[in-house]
Protein backbone atom coordinates (compact mmCIF):
# COMPACT_ATOMS: atom_id res chain seq x y z
CA UNK A 1 0.00 0.00 0.00
CA UNK A 2 1.65 3.54 -1.19
CA UNK A 3 1.01 6.70 1.05
CA UNK A 4 -2.83 8.39 1.04
CA UNK A 5 -1.84 11.61 -0.56
CA UNK A 6 -3.95 14.54 -1.37
CA UNK A 7 -3.23 18.75 -2.63
CA UNK A 8 -4.55 21.12 -0.01
CA UNK A 9 -4.95 24.81 1.26
CA UNK A 10 -4.95 24.11 4.90
CA UNK A 11 -6.80 26.68 7.08
CA UNK A 12 -4.14 27.45 9.77
CA UNK A 13 -5.04 29.61 12.79
CA UNK A 14 -8.68 29.32 11.73
CA UNK A 15 -9.17 25.98 14.08
CA UNK A 16 -10.87 28.10 16.96
CA UNK A 17 -13.54 29.34 14.71
CA UNK A 18 -14.15 26.48 12.51
CA UNK A 19 -14.92 24.43 16.26
CA UNK A 20 -17.42 27.24 16.75
CA UNK A 21 -19.20 26.95 13.22
CA UNK A 22 -19.47 22.93 13.84
CA UNK A 23 -20.99 24.07 17.74
CA UNK A 24 -23.96 24.94 15.28
CA UNK A 25 -24.20 20.38 14.70
CA UNK A 26 -23.38 19.89 18.15
CA UNK A 27 -26.71 17.95 18.91
CA UNK A 28 -27.36 16.16 15.49
CA UNK A 29 -26.91 12.53 15.89
CA UNK A 30 -25.34 11.23 13.58
CA UNK A 31 -22.56 13.60 12.28
CA UNK A 32 -19.09 12.95 12.77
CA UNK A 33 -17.30 16.34 12.89
CA UNK A 34 -14.11 16.45 11.54
CA UNK A 35 -10.95 17.51 13.40
CA UNK A 36 -11.06 21.50 13.15
CA UNK A 37 -7.24 21.42 13.20
CA UNK A 38 -7.12 19.90 10.45
CA UNK A 39 -9.19 22.07 8.50
CA UNK A 40 -8.31 22.41 4.30
CA UNK A 41 -9.63 22.71 1.20
CA UNK A 42 -9.01 20.11 -1.01
CA UNK A 43 -7.55 20.67 -4.33
CA UNK A 44 -7.09 17.65 -5.31
CA UNK A 45 -7.11 13.65 -4.12
CA UNK A 46 -4.56 11.29 -5.60
CA UNK A 47 -5.46 8.54 -3.25
CA UNK A 48 -2.99 5.37 -2.64
CA UNK A 49 0.15 6.44 -4.24
CA UNK A 50 3.95 4.79 -4.56
CA UNK A 51 6.11 6.43 -2.35
CA UNK A 52 8.57 6.34 -5.31
CA UNK A 53 6.61 8.92 -7.28
CA UNK A 54 6.84 11.56 -4.75
CA UNK A 55 9.70 13.04 -6.88
CA UNK A 56 7.50 12.97 -9.43
CA UNK A 57 4.58 14.62 -8.00
CA UNK A 58 6.41 17.20 -6.38
CA UNK A 59 7.71 18.31 -9.35
CA UNK A 60 4.72 18.44 -11.41
CA UNK A 61 2.92 19.92 -8.25
CA UNK A 62 5.71 23.01 -8.41
CA UNK A 63 5.11 23.31 -12.22
CA UNK A 64 1.61 23.64 -11.53
CA UNK A 65 1.32 26.17 -8.97
CA UNK A 66 3.77 28.30 -10.40
CA UNK A 67 1.90 28.17 -13.83
CA UNK A 68 -1.51 28.62 -12.12
CA UNK A 69 0.10 31.88 -11.76
CA UNK A 70 -1.71 32.95 -8.56
CA UNK A 71 -0.13 35.33 -5.90
CA UNK A 72 -0.72 35.21 -1.88
CA UNK A 73 -4.30 35.93 -1.14
CA UNK A 74 -7.11 36.08 1.09
CA UNK A 75 -9.23 33.41 1.92
CA UNK A 76 -12.67 34.39 3.46
CA UNK A 77 -14.00 31.18 5.32
CA UNK A 78 -17.96 31.54 5.35
CA UNK A 79 -21.25 30.29 4.56
CA UNK A 80 -22.63 26.91 4.61
CA UNK A 81 -23.30 23.50 2.25
CA UNK A 82 -23.96 19.56 2.12
CA UNK A 83 -22.81 17.28 -0.61
CA UNK A 84 -24.40 15.78 -2.25
CA UNK A 85 -28.20 18.04 -1.35
CA UNK A 86 -29.91 18.40 1.76
CA UNK A 87 -32.18 15.98 0.64
CA UNK A 88 -29.56 13.29 1.07
CA UNK A 89 -26.64 14.66 3.62
CA UNK A 90 -23.12 13.11 2.89
CA UNK A 91 -20.74 15.84 4.27
CA UNK A 92 -21.28 18.97 5.97
CA UNK A 93 -19.17 21.66 4.25
CA UNK A 94 -17.63 25.65 5.29
CA UNK A 95 -17.98 27.34 2.06
CA UNK A 96 -15.16 30.07 0.75
CA UNK A 97 -16.72 33.68 0.46
CA UNK A 98 -13.98 35.28 -1.09
CA UNK A 99 -10.59 34.02 -2.42
CA UNK A 100 -12.48 31.20 -4.57
CA UNK A 101 -11.05 32.42 -7.90
CA UNK A 102 -7.60 31.60 -6.66
CA UNK A 103 -8.86 28.11 -5.17
CA UNK A 104 -10.06 26.98 -8.41
CA UNK A 105 -7.40 28.61 -10.96
CA UNK A 106 -5.19 26.47 -8.82
CA UNK A 107 -6.98 23.34 -9.00
CA UNK A 108 -7.51 24.04 -12.96
CA UNK A 109 -3.70 24.03 -13.06
CA UNK A 110 -3.14 20.92 -10.86
CA UNK A 111 -5.88 18.68 -11.96
CA UNK A 112 -4.44 18.54 -15.88
CA UNK A 113 -1.15 17.96 -14.55
CA UNK A 114 -1.94 15.03 -12.14
CA UNK A 115 -4.25 13.24 -14.93
CA UNK A 116 -1.67 13.25 -16.99
CA UNK A 117 0.39 11.53 -14.58
CA UNK A 118 -2.05 8.75 -14.62
CA UNK A 119 -4.12 10.10 -11.28
CA UNK A 120 -8.00 9.87 -11.60
CA UNK A 121 -10.01 13.08 -12.58
CA UNK A 122 -12.22 14.40 -10.08
CA UNK A 123 -15.80 13.32 -10.71
CA UNK A 124 -17.35 16.25 -9.58
CA UNK A 125 -17.38 19.72 -10.28
CA UNK A 126 -15.03 21.46 -7.99
CA UNK A 127 -16.52 23.41 -5.11
CA UNK A 128 -13.96 25.28 -2.90
CA UNK A 129 -14.91 24.18 0.85
CA UNK A 130 -13.84 22.69 4.09
CA UNK A 131 -15.15 19.56 5.56
CA UNK A 132 -16.80 20.03 8.91
CA UNK A 133 -18.74 16.73 9.04
CA UNK A 134 -19.35 13.39 7.85
CA UNK A 135 -23.39 12.17 8.04
CA UNK A 136 -23.01 8.68 8.89
CA UNK A 137 -26.84 8.06 9.73
CA UNK A 138 -29.70 10.44 9.20
CA UNK A 139 -30.75 10.73 12.93
CA UNK A 140 -29.85 14.51 13.14
CA UNK A 141 -30.74 15.55 9.45
CA UNK A 142 -33.70 18.13 10.13
CA UNK A 143 -31.36 19.48 12.57
CA UNK A 144 -28.55 20.02 9.96
CA UNK A 145 -31.12 20.53 7.20
CA UNK A 146 -32.33 23.62 8.92
CA UNK A 147 -28.83 25.00 9.56
CA UNK A 148 -27.32 25.14 6.30
CA UNK A 149 -30.77 27.14 5.64
CA UNK A 150 -31.05 29.25 7.93
CA UNK A 151 -27.16 30.17 9.54
CA UNK A 152 -24.59 31.84 7.94
CA UNK A 153 -21.68 31.85 9.87
CA UNK A 154 -17.90 32.92 9.31
CA UNK A 155 -14.70 31.64 10.21
CA UNK A 156 -12.60 34.43 9.31
CA UNK A 157 -10.16 35.20 7.09
CA UNK A 158 -6.68 33.38 6.32
CA UNK A 159 -3.73 34.85 4.18
CA UNK A 160 -2.98 31.91 1.72
CA UNK A 161 0.84 31.65 0.66
CA UNK A 162 1.21 27.75 -0.12
CA UNK A 163 -0.21 25.05 -1.63
CA UNK A 164 0.59 21.65 0.28
CA UNK A 165 0.55 17.82 -0.85
CA UNK A 166 -0.55 15.87 2.31
CA UNK A 167 -0.21 13.12 3.54
CA UNK A 168 -3.25 11.25 5.27
CA UNK A 169 -2.87 8.25 7.64
CA UNK A 170 -6.08 6.51 8.74
CA UNK A 171 -6.02 5.87 12.50
CA UNK A 172 -8.68 4.23 15.11
CA UNK A 173 -9.13 8.01 16.36
CA UNK A 174 -9.68 9.55 12.43
CA UNK A 175 -7.43 10.60 9.79
CA UNK A 176 -4.06 12.07 10.66
CA UNK A 177 -2.69 14.92 8.18
CA UNK A 178 1.33 15.28 7.45
CA UNK A 179 2.73 17.70 5.19
CA UNK A 180 4.92 16.58 2.64
CA UNK A 181 6.16 19.71 0.90
CA UNK A 182 4.89 23.06 0.47
CA UNK A 183 4.49 25.04 -2.72
CA UNK A 184 4.95 28.86 -2.41
CA UNK A 185 2.94 30.71 -4.24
Amino acid sequence: MGNRLFVSVDLDGLAEAVADVQDLFADASGLNVTDPDQAHVTLFFLGDTDPARLDEITATLDTAVAEADVDPFTAEFGGLGVFPSLEYISVVWLGVESGDDQLTALHEAIVPRLVELGFEPPDHEFTPHATLARMEHAGGKDLVQDTVRERDPTAGQLRVDEVRLTESVLTDAGPEYHTVERFEL
